[in-house]
């Protein structure tokens, strides 16, 4: 892939969140509406494109955990507030290389992890569980070996210990089921179809209704070649 060729010319070991969400749409996982923008009148002609309410995160290959550093900020509703936090950002971002990501805001209050890693013995592999603040916490997640079939990744969703998350539970429909899997089955592909890429996460990987969406990633590329 280009983008992946690109960044590691660049002497790069990362993809940005938008760029890491490129590669992603590439293999049809779905994820959020955003827009890349370097200055105020992007910003809010992407305000205006995107809706609010809406998310502002700085954007950059050099910056992997965003809400550590105070580099996000969520339920922005009109455009003053917008202005506030991309001059917030900008200014904890200066030196950086990047910009400003101007995101839909995902409304779903669970939360999941995928991601792919390469072990030494076996390559590629994929993981799923819990996400958003539980990843660490709980540490309820599984793996398999890439490439993935359909069996594989519904058994993923079953192995876990919180696996009623997905089911219908407090007026919260059911996950779909053959989406989340063939995200599952993407995420794998995505490690052995691309040898440079070392890691890939998701996290969260929100329900949107039924409708699993990647709200934030990070690509890890393997620069050693």
């Amino acid at each position: 892939m280009n983008l992946i060729q690109e960044a590691l010319k660049q002497g790069r070991n990362a993809l940005s969140e938008y760029e890491s969400k490129k590669i992603l749409a590439e293999y049809d996982i779905p994820v959020t509406r955003e827009i890349l923008v370097s200055d105020e009148k992007g910003l809010l002609e992407a305000c205006r494109k995107i809706g609010y309410p809406l998310v502002l995160k700085a954007c950059s290959f050099q910056i992997a955990h965003k809400s550590e550093r105070g580099l996000i900020r969520t339920d922005i509703r009109n455009d003053e507030e917008a202005l506030s936090a991309f001059g917030d950002i900008s200014l904890k971002m200066k030196g950086v290389p990047g910009g400003v990501l101007v995101q839909e805001m995902a409304k779903g209050k669970r939360e999941l992890v995928v991601g792919m890693t390469r072990d030494p013995q076996f390559g590629p592999c994929v993981m799923f569980g819990l996400g958003g603040i539980f990843t660490e916490i709980l540490n309820d997640v599984t793996f398999r070996i890439a490439p993935l079939t359909r069996a594989d990744a519904l058994r993923m969703m079953r192995d876990i210990r919180g696996a009623k998350i997905l089911d219908a539970v407090r007026g919260m429909e059911a996950v779909d089921e053959e989406l989340l899997a063939s995200i599952l089955i993407n995420v794998g592909r995505i490690g052995v179809e691309n040898d440079a890429i070392k890691e890939v996460d998701i996290n969260p990987l929100i329900l949107v209704g039924s409708r699993p969406v990647a709200v934030d990633s990070l690509i890890v590329l393997d620069a050693s070649d």
